[in-house]
């Protein structure tokens, strides 16, 4: 739609006088091509706009909740924990004295909340592994106030993901979108049920994307998390982090208790993949080499060749630095050998040992890796079968 100069002005003073209800849902984008005269087309209304359903006060964050919410759930958690009596009770001394009147063991009830959200009409739900931890079945309440028992189908501790299921039909679901695209300083949502406080909405930006494990503070994990300072809180764990479309980008977890000010999320592809194993099989395999790894620079070279004490010496400053290799692992299999430093995956440069994990985790049980490495100043490139991560 083109508009002359003069309607132009019209519609510029009806929107400062506040009138022209019509006008106002969209904004003015003024063209001028080579040797033509203004033109002005009316752009697509923002995400400000007048909505459709005539709710005037609607913004994108609204809309994005009015979405993904009704797909939202409370997932109340009960396990029993047995409470023995203390080994030092148990002492003869004791028995001399109190014979067979030593307390019998308690269990003991602990309670959790969490949030999660549906994937699939008829009751399929993601939340996170600590939200169900110690517990076969849950309470599944919907934002329209109706509840369901939940069966765990499985957990994964090691992603900090967790399946659940529910026995019903025509349910709301989420709209998955794609945290590979996003960048930091774009819109963030999260929903969930913090302290208790069910259907709370918060609202931030991504702060960073690709966080690891290490950096995050949670070793144990495999996981490269989104950092956003949308507020996540005890609570929130399980529930959905959404963009400014409504769609989900990843799953909340409140796992650092001291990060005021920062939440993190598990990206949604990370979650789909071990759903469906967990959905499959209840479990889940994760590829595994077997190694210890350092990340070098300049600084961490110079500390190695001191530890070293005059034995073969390291002269990279880029590159991952492979400190052990597990007896009778993959990587041993393989070829790898402390002092290795890896420098490319499957052709794929990589730079720290996070990009390794991602490229390990990224890959098949039982199919090589090739992996290029430098050792004693000659580069090789071994063939490595990633196998599965040792159960615990």
């Amino acid at each position: 739609m083109v508009l002359s100069f003069r309607q132009v002005a019209i519609a510029a003073s009806l929107l400062t006088v506040g009138g022209g209800a019509g006008l106002v849902a969209n904004h003015y984008l003024v063209n001028r091509g080579q040797g033509q005269p203004f033109q002005v087309q009316l752009a697509p209304p923002s995400s400000v706009s007048v909505a459709a359903n005539g709710r005037n006060n609607e913004n994108f964050i609204s809309s994005a909740v009015d979405r993904a919410g009704p797909a939202v759930v409370r997932i109340n958690a009960v396990r029993r924990v047995s409470s023995n009596v203390p080994e030092a009770l148990r002492n003869p001394v004791f028995k001399r004295f109190f014979g067979d009147q030593l307390p019998a063991p308690e269990d003991r009830v602990e309670r959790g909340t969490g949030s999660g959200f549906l994937l699939t009409a008829d009751g399929r739900l993601l939340t996170n592994a600590h939200v169900v931890d110690g517990t076969d079945t849950v309470e599944v309440t919907l934002k329209d106030g109706r509840t369901f028992e939940g069966r765990v189908v499985g957990s994964d501790p090691v992603t900090d993901v967790a399946a659940v299921k529910i026995d019903a039909n025509q349910l709301p679901t989420v709209t998955l979108g794609n945290s590979k695209s996003i960048l930091p300083g774009q819109w963030a949502i999260a929903i969930g049920n913090p302290l208790g406080l069910d259907n709370t909405v918060t609202a931030g930006i991504i702060s960073a994307i690709g966080r690891s494990s290490r950096e995050v503070g949670v070793s144990d994990k495999r996981v490269s998390f989104i950092q956003t300072d949308a507020a996540i809180n005890p609570g929130n764990s399980g529930g959905p982090l959404l963009n400014d479309r409504g769609e989900v980008i990843g799953i909340n977890t409140a796992i650092r208790a001291d990060a005021q000010g920062l939440g993190f999320a598990i990206p949604i592809e990370t979650a789909q993949r071990v759903a469906e194993q967990l959905f499959t099989k209840g479990s889940v395999d994760h590829p595994y080499l077997g190694i210890q790894m350092i990340d070098l620079s300049a600084a961490i070279r110079d500390e190695l060749n001191k530890e070293l004490d005059g034995k073969t010496q390291v002269t990279e400053e880029q590159g991952i630095f492979i400190a052990r290799v597990a007896e009778n692992s993959p990587a041993a299999q393989g070829g790898l050998k402390p002092g290795d430093i890896v420098q490319k995956i499957n052709g794929t440069p990589v730079k720290t040992s996070s990009d390794v994990q991602a490229q390990v985790e990224g890959s098949r049980i039982g199919t090589p890796l090739g992996i290029e490495v430098k050792r004693g100043g000659k580069t090789e490139t071994l063939q490595v079968r990633p196998g599965a991560f040792p159960k615990r």
